[in-house]
C-alpha cells in the first residue's frame, strides 16, 4: 500500500547548524517554521550538503521519493533533482535568491522551469533580474518574500568603540570577488587622510583573502586594515556592536542578510546602488548608498558612517527601528507562510 501524501518536501542546499551565508541560514529559519506548522510526521527535508557527489545526492532523493502537495526548492540549482522526487499531483514552488538567477540556464533547468507555479524571491531586484535574463517567465506567478533574522534586541542601542572602525562580513570567495573589498581597500588611504584613526575590520574566509591581504599590504598601513578570519556568531555580534557601520557596497547582492544583523544593533550600513542593498536599508533611512567603483563616493559615505553627530545617532536610530519593523525573523515566518498556504499566488 502506498504511503499518504506528505504537505511538503523540500529541498535545500543544506541545513546544517555550520552552514555559511545567507541561502543556508534562510533555508533553516524557513524550514524551521514550516515543520512547526506541519509537524515532522508530514514535512520532509532533503538537503545537499557540500561535499556530496551528484550520485549520493540523487539516491538520498529516491530514498525518500514520496507523493507531495507541494516541493519547495530552496536553490535555483537544485532543480535538476525535481525529477527524482515524486512530485505528480504536486505544486512546485522555487526560491529565488540571487545571482544563482541572474543568467540564463541550460536546457535542462529551462525545462524544469516550466514546471513551476510560484516563484519566491528575496527581493525585487532578485526577480527583475532574472526575468531580465529569462523574459519568458515576466508573467509567470511570483511574490517577494524579504527575509528576516533574530529577534528585537533587548535594552537599548550599544554604544560603539572610541575607535572608528568599519566592519565588513562575507565569504572571501574568488567566485563573489564582487562584494567591494577590493574598492574599500584601495579607497582606505583616502578614508585615513580625514579619519587618520579609522580602522577597517576584515570577517571571513576564503580563497580570495591572501589576495586582498596582499592589496591591503600595498594600498595603506598594515595597522589600519585587519583580517579577522571566520569567526563564531557571537563573536561577530561582539564585532558589530563595536564598529560604527557596516560596509558591504557589493555589485551582486539579492538581498543580504548581514545588513540586517546590523541594522539589529542600531549599526547603519553602506551599500552599492547597483543591487539589492537599497531594498533593504532604504537609503538614506539605514545608511548610505554608493557606486563602489566611484572611490570619491566611497571615501565621501565611509567618513560620513564614521564621524560622530546627529546625523550617525539618527541612522542608528532608524536602521533599528527599521529591523524591528520589517526584518526579524517573525516577520520572515510571517511573509513565507502566507506566501506558500495562506493566499493565492499573484503576478
Amino acid at each position: 500500500m502506498r504511503a499518504s501524501p506528505l504537505e511538503i518536501v523540500a529541498l535545500f542546499p543544506s541545513t546544517e547548524a555550520h552552514s555559511f551565508g545567507g541561502v543556508q541560514a534562510s533555508g533553516r529559519d524557513g524550514w524551521g517554521v514550516i515543520v512547526k506548522r506541519f509537524g515532522a510526521g508530514r514535512a520532509h527535508a532533503f538537503s545537499y550538503e557540500a561535499g556530496t557527489s551528484k550520485t549520493k545526492a540523487v539516491l538520498r532523493a529516491l530514498g525518500h521519493r514520496r507523493r507531495t502537495k507541494l516541493v519547495l526548492v530552496w536553490h535555483l540549482h537544485l532543480l535538476k533533482l525535481l525529477p527524482v522526487v515524486d512530485f505528480s499531483a504536486s505544486r512546485v514552488v522555487v526560491f529565488l535568491h540571487g545571482i544563482e538567477a541572474w543568467r540564463r540556464h541550460d536546457s535542462v533547468i529551462q525545462l524544469l522551469l516550466k514546471k513551476v507555479d510560484l516563484f519566491l524571491s528575496n527581493s525585487d531586484v532578485t526577480w527583475a533580474r532574472f526575468v531580465q535574463c529569462n523574459p519568458s517567465f515576466e508573467g509567470a506567478s511570483h511574490r517577494t518574500v524579504h527575509l528576516g533574522t533574530g529577534t528585537p534586541l533587548d535594552g537599548k542601542t550599544p554604544a560603539p568603540s572610541k575607535v572608528p572602525s568599519v566592519l565588513m562580513v562575507s565569504r572571501l570567495d574568488r567566485g563573489e570577488d564582487y562584494k567591494g573589498h577590493r574598492q574599500m581597500i584601495q579607497a582606505w588611504p583616502r578614508v585615513l587622510e580625514r579619519t587618520p584613526e579609522a580602522r577597517l575590520c576584515i570577517v571571513g574566509e576564503g580563497n580570495l583573502r591572501q589576495n586582498l591581504e596582499e592589496l591591503a599590504q600595498r594600498s595603506a598601513p598594515t595597522h589600519s586594515i585587519a583580517f579577522c578570519g571566520r569567526v563564531s556568531d557571537v563573536e561577530k555580534e561582539q564585532l558589530l556592536g563595536r564598529c560604527r557601520c557596516l560596509a558591504m557596497p557589493s555589485r551582486g547582492e539579492g538581498f543580504g542578510l548581514v545588513y540586517l544583523e546590523a541594522m539589529r544593533i542600531g549599526r547603519p550600513c553602506l551599500v552599492s546602488n547597483a543591487d539589492a542593498g537599497c531594498e533593504v536599508i532604504n537609503p538614506p533611512e539605514a545608511g548610505l548608498a554608493v557606486d563602489p567603483d566611484d572611490p570619491c563616493e566611497l571615501t565621501d559615505a565611509v567618513t560620513r558612517l564614521l564621524a560622530q553627530g546627529h546625523e550617525w545617532d539618527g541612522w542608528s536610530s532608524c536602521a533599528r527601528a527599521r529591523y524591528e519593523a520589517h526584518f526579524t525573523v517573525e516577520h520572515f515566518h510571517h511573509r513565507l507562510l502566507r506566501a506558500l498556504f495562506e493566499s493565492e499566488p499573484r503576478t
